[in-house]
């Protein structure tokens, strides 16, 4: 106990004073979040780079036959002839109501003049396709509608017209057969379509090219007739010997007295005056409209005599 109370009555020494911690320290350095984020790239190049992947995947595709150029016949008829790539008797199995659109299409594609307008081997070239799919056979179709390819150098531009015009009506019939299958038909609706629209649209496009400047083109459906002073002067004189024919028919009408005509009854009495006053309406009419087209022709005549 003595012990024990000396060694509590011992002062406490000082401890030193140091700024030393009793416990070292050290620095855990912890990366920001910011410093985290991956650099970032420029954005007009990464833009650009999507905006040029874009059109490459649009006009990479060459299945529609949109993509074809309209200035290349050759490879319109070639898309054409690959429509017709079907399972061998694929016609010969097709419903009868579908078979009889098929003949339809035929009927549209060899009706009127086909050799007069397409000359001798394509001519007979449509009316044995067109045969082919009364008969529903689908190889001979096939191979047929190969061969125009070959023949599209031989087409003038009104031959390029009338058989785009013969490919819509046919296509459109091929249209209306809906869905079948795998959607074949369709699909040769649409190149027909498509095929005989570019073939009209370029054959329109270059007969206005090759039409001489200043010249007027009258136009009745199909048929184009150059306008010229001597023709105008020419249907001048028409217009008038026909407006002279139309007064002097309402003239002699008109000279006929009522009380020298008889009839059975009234109504027969008031059913010629009827006639009588619609007959001299339509000849005076048809005299003023001579005359004026007359006048007009005349005018027109003098102007384009003056630019030639």
């Amino acid at each position: 106990m003595a012990s024990l109370h000396h060694l509590l009555s011992q002062p406490i020494p000082n401890l030193p004073s140091s700024s030393t911690p009793l416990f070292p320290q050290y620095t855990l350095h912890i990366p920001s979040l910011t410093s985290l984020k991956p650099k970032p790239s420029n954005p007009k190049k990464s833009l650009l780079s999507k905006s040029l992947t874009v059109p490459l995947a649009l006009t990479g595709s060459s299945d529609s036959p949109t993509s074809l150029e309209p200035n290349d016949p050759q490879s319109l008829l070639q898309q054409l002839a690959d429509s017709f790539d079907l399972p061998q008797d694929y016609f010969a199995q097709l419903p009868n109501d579908l078979r009889l659109d098929l003949n339809d299409a035929a009927f549209d594609l060899s009706n009127g003049p086909v050799i007069s307008e397409f000359g001798k081997e394509l001519g007979e070239t449509l009316l044995n396709l067109s045969r082919a799919w009364e008969v529903a056979d689908t190889s001979t179709s096939h191979s047929l509608a190969s061969k125009l390819p070959g023949l599209a150098d031989s087409l003038t531009e009104n031959a390029k017209s009338a058989l785009g015009k013969r490919l819509v009506s046919a296509g459109r019939r091929f249209q209306s057969m809906g869905q079948y299958g795998q959607g074949e038909l369709q699909k040769i609706a649409k190149v027909m379509i498509t095929t005989g629209r570019l073939l009209s649209a370029r054959s329109v496009s270059t007969a206005a090219e090759e039409q001489p400047q200043g010249a007027r083109m009258l136009k009745f459906g199909d048929l184009q007739v150059e306008l010229t002073s001597d023709k105008a002067n020419i249907g001048a004189v028409i217009g008038l010997a026909f407006g002279i024919i139309s007064w002097e028919v309402g003239q002699g009408v008109q000279g006929i007295p009522e009380s020298s005509l008889q009839y059975a009854n009234d109504n027969a009495l008031l059913l010629a005056k009827s006639l009588r006053g619609a007959l001299l309406a339509l000849c005076y009419s048809s005299t003023i409209l001579s005359a004026s087209t007359a006048v007009a022709l005349i005018f027109l005549g003098r102007q384009l005599k003056s630019k030639e």
